[in-house]
């Protein structure tokens, strides 16, 4: 059984953008939320808003995504929460970059703020399963 999806920590320097997915996913999805500007700010943040997925942009000033997580993942007690990227970079190749950095999957912007919700929760699903399949949580 996968845990419940309650806690989402977005991390996006455009506040146009942060206040449309805040919209997207704590009104229509009703999701708990942290808005951080950027990777510095989130960092700060995540160990004490204990988020159960975060989404990250790429392209950020301060700190970017690819920064944000490497750091993520080289800390044990941060590493095992799941990262998404959102970003206008989403060519194939790009997408696997992400990918083999350690993110779950990739979403692109721009995005339909009333299907983000459900692009959101199945990703959490497909995470949550693929992670009992690989025995991690057997």
């Amino acid at each position: 059984m996968t845990k419940a999806l309650e806690r989402i920590t977005y991390v996006e320097d455009d506040q146009d953008i942060r206040a449309i997915a805040e919209l997207a996913l704590g009104a229509l999805g009703g999701y708990q939320l942290d808005m951080c500007e950027n990777g510095k700010v989130a960092l700060e943040r995540v160990p004490v808003f204990c988020p159960d997925l975060i989404l990250l942009d790429v392209m950020m000033p301060i700190m970017d995504g690819t920064e944000t997580l490497r750091t993520l993942k080289s800390t044990p007690e941060l590493a095992d929460i799941p990262v998404v990227f959102m970003t206008a970079k989403a060519q194939r190749h790009e997408v696997q970059g992400y990918k083999d950095s350690g993110a779950v999957d990739v979403i692109a912007k721009p995005f339909d703020p009333t299907d983000l919700p459900a692009r959101v929760m199945k990703i959490w699903e497909i995470y949550g399963r693929d992670r009992r399949i690989g025995g991690e949580l057997s």
